[in-house]
């Protein structure tokens, strides 16, 4: 503890009986947390018609927050809307923020649901046309890293009758912007009305929308719905996820991902898949979230955290083979609390007792001097096209152990796939390696190019003595 190895949950106590006043020191009786952020913040739009006719695509009829419908909602049906099950489980996750807009699209305005204030934008089959100036706003918030979802169905499907479709909206958008116009996203959606079909996944074992925490996605469903035609010449990062029986490559496209400018974009040809058969009085619907023929609800959850840059700085290599070079860790010296971290209560502190190597948070593992274990995790997408990904972090342990040859705590530092399962330790330290100040670690995780993986340290301490692990200043720098 920077020369002090007094168990951290009697430290306050002992120094304030010793009266210890001094310039420079920060005297806490106890630890003083930051307040904990939400690190994925989601807007799903309703200004243009996605409840005309049948159509219900909302997460909850209270706009903007549907936690004023239900502040701790445990099943679907606390909130209302076709959407609902997609809402509720991202709600349930502890880990996103979710918002609904009822009036025009803006970026960079004073609005509380300006897209400057998310991190991904949900379209789910717009049916009225997107303004010039809300068309140049999507485009830069996608091209300065945002998610943008866009969900369409099939041609014709004009649910206020004013003569536009979500075909012919999307396509507008992508083609007919202020910011870029030339196939920006490097797919155009088809104007077809597929009856039926169970689009299925291609194989990539490291891709974080079809392999993500949220489940494996196998097959999706088209109930009336269409495809879209991929142009991998126009942007190289365009990706297939799904295909329509008996169609691969370029057509056929049932769900696709891609990127543009520093942002991520996610498609998905039918509204069907999202539906969860519940929403308001009197529309007819149809319960594809659950449909047991496929993984509709794995493959929304999984996109939306990859939209989002879970775990990441929320622009997007992972629907192609390019690498951006960027610093990928949220969050990375703590200083905005436990946002993008999960960790063991207390962990992330400004106590008293230890120091930051730079600002005033870090990571404080341990340190009780009795059995414990403490743990602090993120999860990250390494782009597929990186072929540097160095992971470093400054430790600093102290000790009140006296041995010079026995490990009695320890911090494992581990990688982890998205099943929690261990695919590599990179390193253990433990009481033998106390010193004064901070070290830097590093370690490469190039091995893991377009896999979604989770950093987690371990902390373990054992019954008598204490150690304490501190980490601060973290980074994984993809090139």
């Amino acid at each position: 503890m920077l020369g002090l190895t007094l168990p951290r949950h009697r430290l306050g106590a002992v120094l304030a009986g010793l009266g210890l006043v001094a310039a420079g020191v920060v005297v806490q009786a106890t630890a003083t947390p930051a307040a904990a952020a939400t690190p994925h913040r989601i807007l799903f739009d309703n200004a243009h018609a996605e409840t005309a006719g049948n159509a219900d695509w909302i997460i909850s009829t209270s706009q903007p927050d549907p936690l004023g419908q239900d502040s701790s909602p445990s099943a679907e049906t606390d909130w209302t809307g076709a959407l609902s099950s997609w809402g509720v489980a991202l709600q349930k996750t502890g880990g996103y923020s979710l918002k609904t807009s009822t009036s025009a699209l803006t970026y960079g305005g004073s609005s509380a649901t300006d897209l400057s204030n998310f991190d991904t934008l949900v379209l789910p089959e717009p049916n009225t046309l997107f303004t010039a100036a809300e068309k140049t706003a999507i485009m830069t918030f996608v091209k300065n890293g945002g998610g943008l979802f866009m969900i369409s169905d099939h041609t014709g499907a004009d649910r206020n009758n004013d003569g536009e479709d979500a075909v012919e909206i999307l396509n507008d958008l992508m083609t007919n912007n202020s910011v870029d116009s030339t196939d920006p996203f490097g797919f155009s959606i088809d104007s077809l009305s597929i009856s039926s079909d169970y689009p299925s996944a291609v194989s990539d074992s490291g891709n974080p929308v079809l392999h993500g925490s949220f489940g494996t996605v196998t097959k999706s469903l088209i109930a009336s719905g269409t495809t879209a035609t991929l142009k991998p010449a126009d942007n190289a990062n365009v990706k297939g996820l799904l295909y329509r029986t008996g169609y691969s490559g370029s057509t056929g496209a049932f769900f696709a991902t891609s990127t543009f400018g520093s942002g991520r974009v996610a498609f998905w040809g039918d509204s069907s898949p999202i539906d969860d058969g519940t929403g308001q009085s009197g529309n007819t619907l149809y319960d594809g979230w659950n449909d047991s023929g496929a993984t509709n609800a794995a493959l929304a959850l999984n996109a939306t955290e990859w939209l989002s840059g879970a775990g990441g700085s929320g622009g997007g290599d992972g629907g192609g083979s390019t690498c951006t070079s960027a610093q990928l860790l949220g969050n990375s010296g703590f200083e905005s609390g436990s946002s993008t971290w999960t960790a063991s209560s207390g962990v992330i502190t400004n106590a008293g007792g230890e120091s930051a190597r730079t600002g005033s948070y870090f990571a404080w593992l341990d340190g009780y001097g009795s059995a414990r274990t403490d743990t602090l995790s993120q999860s990250v997408t390494v782009p597929s096209g990186c072929t540097t990904a160095a992971l470093s972090f400054y430790l600093h342990v102290d000790t009140a152990e006296t041995t010079t040859s026995t490990a009695y705590d320890t911090l494992k530092v581990q990688v982890l796939n998205s099943s929690g399962t261990v695919l590599s330790t990179l390193a253990t330290y433990s009481n033998l390696n106390a010193a004064s100040g901070y070290t830097q670690r590093g370690f490469n995780l190039a091995a893991y190019a377009g896999q979604t993986v989770t950093l987690k340290f371990t902390g373990t301490e054992g019954s008598t003595l204490q150690t304490s692990f501190v980490i601060d200043d973290t980074a994984l720098n993809v090139s």
